[in-house]
């Protein structure tokens, strides 16, 4: 294998130096020709001669100057600017040591002879170099033509000319460039890499039909969240695949290339900009300190681990019940900071002993509470596992944390919590009751972060789309008019991890989350997005409201005021007056209620939770 491949560069660079010792003869004839005016006629004997015997030393010299500016190693199927620029300094190079040469042998020649070779040599031999890959490129298109794809580039930048150039010079990627969008008027008309830019945003459909496009690159990694949504709003409505360039970091790396694309995702939707939080700037407060962090290998709970353990905390502990995803995050992090401090340990928050026992040993200064059973339906099914679990898996965690002066406690919550219609999202209200009720008598700083809808947790809706569309759909929605507010992950982890710098004990962090989506676009356009025609190609099923499920979710109680902190994005809600002291004996009552396994423990909740709408007994 080794020796063919030696065998076919070798007659790569005969074949090369062959047509360079061509294209020096032609060089030093034609620029005779051309300065006596193209007759061969009119050129004096002597100088003629003289050229031919010079090329015995002109050949070699040539070939060796050549060598220097590697214009034998260059891959010239892929050669460009730097390319051309190599063969004009090399030809440069030898047509002066041409001049300086005769000029010591005192040869007869005349002076505009030098500067006619060396521009005749730069064409003859940039001409024989590029003429390789036109004719390369002409045979590819040749032999792919049966299954081109059509590719709209939508972006004329640095990004733009990257992904184009790619697409054009490489042989494995089938895809024919018809043309360019953007929306700098001054670039419209111009031509790049022999592509040219047709139009701006509102012509997208026009030319989508005209040149019989397939997919779309959206290569303006600079553009905000709001422009993108505004093009993949356009780029919808035709049947087109869409993929898009991530980031600005991929134009600085020289990372902007078809390997770096990805498909337009339900994120890039959102309408907002992704929430910036300068972490590293808050964070100080987990260097050095022992961090535990519950339901550590959930969606929320991993993400916490990741930023937690980029940060040096003295010890990180993650505590979960299921051993697979512990066991997941656990690797995940060994690799990344094997000089990380970790412990991972198996337990449940509702085992009072065991958590008892941990803090005791590991003696946690922050805590991230995010374990809790969340999925809706299934709590409606099962509301005293709910309560267990929540209500009383938090409240376990919470009197620990204050027993062993733990500095702060931040809690995962919802806005599920507000004016709650599901089981779920009441248990959540209680346990923000708890944890303002224990930050007025504990030294410990409680404080919860409410939230929406997570893209891509474990159980939320996307996955879901995703695997109905990877079967063929049908795509299932519980109703038309349903709406949720959403957010990333780790906008949900810069979040937590905010409150955390910001508490100082009681407070209820709410987020600013923009505009909410109705779930029903989301599956309109997860589907056209995927290349499909949604309701002809995959249906759109409409199931009915799940138990316990809102048409729209709220972030505020109206008794709640907001008042704002250093990041416009990010509020604190009032807390709501309770008498701390019937609530305490409600909890008591709570707990005796939810161990004897009633059939239905939602009276309770209503008597706790004044704001809890109870759907089953309506």
């Amino acid at each position: 294998m080794i020796k063919s491949i030696n065998i076919q560069k070798a007659s790569r660079k005969v074949f090369l130096i062959t047509v360079d010792i061509c294209s020096v003869i032609a060089a030093s004839i034609g620029a005779l020709l051309l300065r006596f005016n193209l007759s061969l006629s009119s050129i004096d004997s002597v100088f003629l001669d003289t050229a031919w015997a010079f090329l015995i030393i002109l050949i070699p010299m040539t070939i060796i100057v050549f060598s220097v500016f590697h214009l034998y190693q260059s891959l010239w199927a892929y050669a460009g600017v730097v390319e051309f620029e190599s063969i004009v300094a090399a030809s440069i190079v030898v047509s002066a040591l041409q001049a300086a040469i005769m000029m010591l042998l005192q040869l007869s020649m005349p002076r505009s002879y030098y500067l006619l070779f060396g521009m005749v040599l730069v064409i003859i031999v940039g001409a024989s170099r590029f003429g390789y890959r036109a004719l390369r490129h002409n045979r590819q298109k040749r032999s792919n033509r049966g299954d081109m794809r059509n590719v709209m580039v939508i972006g004329a930048g640095e990004a733009g000319n990257a992904i184009v150039k790619e697409l054009i010079s490489s042989a494995h990627l089938h895809q024919n460039i018809p043309c360019i969008i953007d929306d700098d008027p001054l670039k419209i008309g111009s031509y790049i890499q022999g592509v040219k830019v047709v139009g701006n945003r509102d012509s997208i459909l026009e030319n989508v039909e005209r040149y019989a496009i397939d997919d779309i690159i959206i290569a303006i990694p600079s553009a905000s969240k709001k422009v993108i949504r505004e093009i993949t709003e356009i780029c919808k409505e035709s049947t087109c695949e869409l993929k898009i360039l991530p980031g600005m970091y991929q134009l600085v790396t020289g990372e902007a290339s078809i390997s770096k694309l990805r498909n337009v995702e339900i994120g890039d939707l959102l309408g907002r900009d992704a929430i910036e939080v300068d972490l590293n700037s808050i964070m100080s407060y987990v260097k050095d300190k022992v961090v535990m962090v519950t339901g550590g290998g959930g969606s929320i709970g991993s993400e916490l681990c990741r930023q937690i353990a980029a940060h040096q905390p003295k010890q990180l502990i993650i505590l979960d019940i299921y051993e697979n995803n512990a066991y997941d995050i656990q690797q995940e992090l060994i690799r990344t900071y094997p000089k990380l401090n970790l412990e991972v340990l198996i337990a449940s928050v509702r085992n009072s002993l065991r958590i008892e026992k941990i803090f005791e040993m590991y003696r946690p200064e922050i805590v991230y509470h995010a374990a809790a059973h969340k999925h809706v339906p299934l709590m409606e099914k099962s509301p005293n596992e709910a309560i267990k679990n929540n209500v009383f898996g938090t409240l376990t965690v919470v009197k620990a944390s204050d027993r062993y002066s733990v500095k702060r406690f931040v809690m995962i919550s919802t806005d599920k919590a507000v004016n709650p219609t599901n089981v779920m999202g009441a248990t959540k209200r209680i346990c923000e009751m708890i944890i303002q009720t224990y930050n007025n008598k504990s030294k410990t700083e409680f404080v919860a972060v409410r939230f929406g809808n997570v893209l891509g947790s474990n159980g939320s809706v996307i996955p879901l789309f995703k695997k109905q569309l990877e079967q063929g759909g049908p795509i299932t929605v519980t109703h038309p008019g349903i709406i949720r507010y959403f957010m990333t992950i780790p906008e949900a982890v810069s979040l937590v991890l905010q409150a955390g710098a910001y508490a100082r004990g009681g407070e209820i962090f709410v987020l600013n989350m923009g505009e909410p989506v109705r779930i029903l676009d989301l599956a309109k356009n997860l589907i056209r997005f995927s290349g499909y025609i949604p309701n002809e190609e995959i249906l759109i099923e409409f199931t009915g409201l799940r138990p316990g499920e809102k048409l729209y979710e709220e972030l505020l109680m109206k008794e709640e005021g907001l008042r704002n902190t250093e990041n416009q994005l990010i509020h604190i809600a009032r807390p709501i007056n309770m008498n701390e002291r019937i609530f305490e004996l409600q909890l008591e009552e709570l707990f005796e209620v939810s161990q004897k396994e009633p059939e239905d423990v939602r009276r309770m909740i209503e008597q706790i939770v004044p704001t809890y709408v109870n759907q089953k007994s309506e």
